[in-house]
C-alpha cells in the first residue's frame, strides 16, 4: 500500500512539474496568453466586486479558466504543427483555425456569461 501511495504521489508532482513547465514555456513565448491572464484578473475582480451570488461567480471564473485551457490548446496544436512542417499546406492552416476558433468560442461563452448576469 505504501508503494501505491509514494507512486501516486510521484505521478502528481510530475504532472505539477509538468504542468508549470507547459504554463511557462506558453507564458513566455504566447503574448495572447498573457492578455485573456490579464483580462481574467480584471474579469475574477469585477466578479468579486459586484454583488453576484457564488454560482454566478463560478460560471464567470471558470469560463475564464476555459478560455486559458482553449488558449494553451491553440499554443499547442499550433507548436505541434510548426513542428511537423513550415511549408503552408491546407490541413495545417485549418488545424491552427481550429484552435483559434476553440479560444474565439469559449471567450464568447465568457462574454455571453457576463451579458446574462449582468442583465438579469
Amino acid at each position: 500500500m505504501r508503494d501505491l501511495i509514494r507512486s501516486e504521489a510521484q505521478r502528481l508532482t510530475n504532472t505539477v512539474i509538468w504542468s508549470w513547465q507547459g504554463w511557462t514555456a506558453a507564458w513566455a513565448t504566447e503574448k495572447t496568453l498573457r492578455q485573456w491572464t490579464l483580462i481574467n484578473v480584471a474579469s475574477a475582480a469585477l466578479a468579486f466586486s459586484l454583488d453576484l451570488t457564488g454560482a454566478e461567480r463560478a460560471v464567470i471564473l471558470g469560463l475564464g479558466l476555459l478560455v486559458l485551457a482553449a488558449e494553451l490548446m491553440n499554443t499547442a496544436i499550433e507548436e505541434v504543427v510548426d513542428y511537423i512542417s513550415s511549408d503552408l499546406h491546407p490541413h495545417a492552416k485549418k488545424a491552427k483555425d481550429c484552435g483559434s476558433a476553440a479560444v474565439a468560442l469559449t471567450a464568447i461563452a465568457g462574454g455571453v456569461a457576463w451579458l446574462v448576469i449582468l442583465l438579469s
